[in-house]
């Protein structure tokens, strides 16, 4: 009897006599990139250096398109959006030591994001490996101790047969959910080696399901049938899923108001009538969630932003279907099911009972008009009309990428994302830097479409660099720059802690004047007239700046109340 783990497909004659005769000139480094071409990458993002350029060097050789930035975690961030846009694994190519320690930010973001990225990195010479001391360039006594605790996955080379199997281990890891970044390092001497190998040809690495236990999604929808008044929080499991589809019929069958977290923006309509938008930071909201007899909680482990600073406390059942197993009731107790998103939601909408319920829109309306009320009574509307005409300038379906500043604070809660998977921020590892690399990171993965990347003056100066890279590749991004002077959120803190602040102003550049000299156009606009100008740089071929000079103030925080 012949078992299909039995097969193996036959090679062709074409692929036979390749094999025998694969071409002179290739090294390590072509087994890399033939390797990631048979895994079906396009595109890849990196910084060459000393001892990654056989890598480099193979790139010439390959198929491959190569975006390169000008510092590592930039790239990183590139990676990150690329990887988000497309749900494919986003090759990053970096060199040893500096290199590779430098994109660790990114990567945290990457793993808190679940993006999926697969970071390949050279190392120091297979003689100085095992944490000698030798004196090589770059050298670390363990460079991939320094990933493990950030990425999902760490894979070690040690000869060129061993590439192929690893880089194809990363990819099927880095996939699989929940997606994440992924480690891989190589040896500079088996980089540069002269290989005989074959032509790395077509790879399988196909990721594994993460379906739910059908015992735990009969639970869950029985007692989902019965709720007297359900809800639902969906975070951003649902959108790196592709699920929002699937989220909208099963809360529509249940007449179960929801709420999306940050990194779940756009996963459900807006203004369903259902939607409670993404007012999470608002004890309104908070109130609403704890009266839920039963909670279904789907792709969020309920973390410091998506629980009101941990002040919600549920009253009711909580169900938690999370794909991160260190996720899974890491704050409440609940009915966990680990699994995928789209997995367990088609699960619960082939077995849960459709219940009617006329007061659950009324309960939002009534929610959205009290918070509506309290920020109208801070006097904000400097901040409202900005994101408003933010949201007016983006063509719908264009990607949004944004900083940690206000206004991106703003959008987290108020901007309509219009749509799964168009509104990204570096809110899952909070670092600096993430908004401009990673709208270019986007642009690269889909040329068609404008992309908006939004910073304060403090983090752009973290990412000035990449106009360059901009400007290199025509990548379609407008990079809008609020400039309030400083690391404005931080000045706001600290002045209602200790009653002023310290090492929050900055001096800085003509943003403007810089652009251009990159070659990039700028505009310095006014809050009357950003709506315009963002409109035009937005519908202008290749990249742009516009800079819009205001202090703007976060709406008053309830977890403090």
């Amino acid at each position: 009897m012949t078992h299909d783990h039995d097969l193996v497909l036959r090679p062709t004659a074409a692929q036979i006599s390749t094999a025998l005769n694969p071409p002179p000139g290739r090294n390590g480094g072509d087994l890399v990139v033939e390797t990631l071409a048979g895994l079906g990458a396009t595109t890849v993002f990196g910084l060459p250096g000393q001892h990654a350029l056989g890598m480099f060097d193979a790139l010439r050789r390959s198929s491959l398109r190569y975006i390169g930035l000008r510092v590592e975690n930039n790239a990183g961030f590139a990676a990150d959006a690329y990887g988000r846009i497309t749900g494919e694994a986003a090759p990053l190519l970096l060199s040893t030591g500096p290199g590779a320690l430098t994109s660790l930010a990114a990567l945290q973001e990457a793993a808190a994001a679940s993006a999926p990225v697969l970071a390949i990195s050279s190392q120091i010479p297979t003689a100085g490996l095992g944490g000698g001391r030798h004196g090589y360039l770059h050298e670390l006594p363990d460079q991939a101790a320094s990933f493990r605790g950030v990425v999902k996955s760490v894979h070690t080379v040690r000869s060129q047969s061993q590439i192929p199997s690893a880089i194809a281990a990363a990819w099927k890891s880095a996939l699989t959910a929940p997606h994440g970044p992924v480690w891989v390092e190589i040896p500079q001497d088996v980089l540069l080696a002269e290989t005989g190998l074959p032509v790395v040809t077509a790879m399988d690495a196909t990721p594994d399901d993460l379906a739910p236990r059908p015992e735990l999604t009969a639970v869950a929808a029985d007692l989902l049938s019965r709720a007297a008044r359900p809800a639902i929080i969906a975070g951003g499991g649902v959108v790196r899923a592709d699920a929002s589809g699937k989220l909208l019929q099963l809360a529509e069958r249940l007449d179960a108001p929801v709420v999306t977290t940050f990194g779940g923006k756009g996963a459900f309509p807006w203004q369903h009538p259902l939607s409670m938008q993404s007012w999470l930071e608002d004890r309104y909201t908070t109130d609403l969630l704890e009266d839920a007899d039963v909670l279904l909680v789907v792709g969020s482990g309920l973390g410091e932003l998506s629980s009101n600073y941990h002040t919600f406390k549920p009253r009711g059942r909580v169900i938690q279907i999370e794909a991160d197993l260190g996720k899974l009731e890491s704050n409440h107790p609940a009915l966990g099911i680990h699994a995928d998103a789209r997995l367990a939601l088609q699960a619960l909408l082939e077995t849960v009972s459709p219940r009617e319920d006329d007061q659950a829109a009324g309960r939002v309306r009534d929610l959205l008009a009290r918070v509506a009320e309290r920020i109208a009574a801070q006097e904000l509307t400097l901040e409202q009309d900005v994101l408003a005409s933010v949201r007016r300038a983006l063509p719908a379906g264009s990607p949004s990428f944004w900083d940690m500043t206000i206004l991106a604070y703003w959008a987290w809660s108020a901007f309509d994302a219009r749509g799964a998977n168009t509104m990204h921020s570096a809110q899952g590892a909070g670092g600096l830097g993430y908004g401009f690399p990673a709208a270019l990171g986007a642009a690269a993965a889909d040329p068609s479409r404008p992309v908006l990347a939004v910073s304060g003056d403090g983090g752009a100066l973290y990412s000035i660099a990449e106009l360059a890279t901009a400007r290199q590749y025509d990548l379609p991004v407008t990079w809008l720059i609020v400039d309030d002077g400083g690391y404005g959120i931080l000045r706001e803190y600290m002045t209602d802690a200790f009653g002023q602040s310290t090492a929050t102003e900055l001096t800085r550049p003509d943003y403007v004047a810089l652009a251009e000299s990159f070659g990039v156009p700028g505009t310095r606009t006014t809050p009357e007239s950003l709506e315009t100008d963002l409109t035009k740089a937005l519908a202008t071929p290749g990249p742009s700046v516009v800079v819009l000079p205001a202090v703007l103030r976060m709406f008053a925080a309830t977890h403090l109340d």
